[in-house]
């Protein structure tokens, strides 16, 4: 109540430059006339059939709510892709789509806390008011399908494909459409990454490199499963398929053809140049001009793990309301809401990085060429440098190559 009266406070300022001196008054800025109207249980309406629930105005407020999230969570997405419209992305630019997507990610936990508030409603409440809900459904949310496919989604991950389409209004009908038309979040990232620099450059390969020093990983853990006393034959011959997986793993960084296997099994989305540019980001981390960009790839896993989450609690909430029962306006209920929960994933190449990563000892050292542009630097004017002669101990300084 503090809280919305200090905001009140804020609100209620004389609009200068106006001209008009009016005050803003707090429920109209917020237009809560028409927002507390919006909540309309038809379990209340005479003729509907059934008694009054108490629990249908938790039930549509909880909605309306996750509605206007995903309003917001648009906003944001929108925003993201179009930081990522441009191929030049500066620190400016990806610290702006960093901070977005944490912002989208803190909405996605609000959105998986929430429904410790529905489930405070009984199976029996719900089914109090569940007959007059008709044909209406969570799978007619175009907003949430529109994140979705925003963010990358492809239809076909989902379990039913296309058909929930036909559910919908025609004119959101027409934003789904629309939506597919465009690139999505995945697309554009995907395209950074394959224009990242400094894979190759000035006779550094990273590709070959890479090989190199997983060569040397894949011996080493070999040798020392072959040399151990305290495994058994059937632990040792298991232990070496796995370590033949791996190198298999290793290989499709470097080896465009086993990449396009991974990709032809359904293993692997990201491009070949793609997958390698963002293992340079993952492995050399802590060079300074690559802090910002690894970020940026991990708060994407982050804000696809919680839209996961969403989606995992979302069904579990489902079956204790339920059970495997159809769900409202035809739907498959919880055995569809189950079958998304990893299906729908969209940066899970960024998430499997870690299968790819090195112990840093064996990680080589980026030559100088390449570890001098990676670093933060200052370009110091000739005529600024009697600023540095002059200072500090009196002496003075003849090594200019760290400018």
């Amino acid at each position: 109540a503090a809280t919305a009266a200090a905001a009140a406070d804020v609100l209620a300022v004389g609009e200068k430059g106006t001209g008009k001196g009016e005050k803003v008054y707090y429920p109209d800025y917020l237009q809560l006339g028409k927002l507390l109207k919006c909540q309309e249980p038809l379990s209340w309406k005479k003729g509907s059939g059934v008694e009054p629930s108490h629990d249908e105005l938790l039930f549509i407020t909880i909605h309306q709510t996750y509605e206007l999230w995903f309003k917001q969570l648009l906003h944001e997405m929108d925003s993201v892709r179009e930081l990522f419209q441009h191929l030049k992305l500066g620190a400016t630019e990806i610290g702006l789509a960093l901070h977005r997507l944490r912002r989208m990610m803190t909405i996605l936990k609000v959105l998986v806390e929430q429904i410790a508030i529905l489930e405070t409603m009984t199976p029996h409440e719900f089914l109090d008011f569940r007959d007059v809900l008709g044909s209406a459904s969570g799978f007619q949310s175009f907003q949430f399908r529109l994140l979705e496919i925003k963010l990358g989604v492809r239809h076909e991950q989902r379990p039913n494909g296309d058909r929930w389409v036909a559910g919908l209004a025609e004119e959101h009908q027409r934003l789904i459409n629309a939506a597919r038309q465009e690139p999505s979040l995945f697309d554009y990232v995907e395209r950074w990454l394959k224009n990242m620099p400094f894979r190759e450059f000035r006779g550094y390969d990273f590709r070959a490199s890479y090989a190199k020093a997983t060569s040397q990983f894949v011996e080493s853990e070999r040798a020392a499963v072959e040399s151990s006393p305290h495994i058994d034959e059937n632990d040792r011959r298991a232990a070496l398929e796995s370590i033949a997986r791996t190198k298999n793993t290793f290989r499709s960084v470097h080896d465009r053809a086993v990449h396009d296997e991974f990709i032809a099994a359904g293993m692997r989305r990201l491009g070949f140049r793609a997958t390698g540019s963002a293992l340079f980001l993952m492995l050399y981390s802590d060079q300074p001009m690559l802090q910002l960009p690894a970020s940026l790839l991990r708060v994407l896993v982050d804000v696809d793990n919680h839209l996961n989450q969403w989606r995992y609690r979302h069904a579990q909430m489902v079956h204790s309301m339920i059970g495997i029962k159809m769900g409202t306006g035809g739907s498959l209920g919880f055995q569809y809401l189950q079958k998304t929960v990893d299906r729908c994933r969209v940066f899970s190449d960024l998430a499997n990085m870690s299968t790819l990563l090195i112990p840093r000892k064996l990680l080589p050292t980026l030559p100088h060429p390449v570890g001098d542009q990676l670093k933060y630097f200052h370009a110091i004017e000739q005529h600024d440098r009697t600023l540095f002669e002059m200072g500090g101990g009196g002496e003075e300084i003849t090594d200019w190559s760290f400018c």
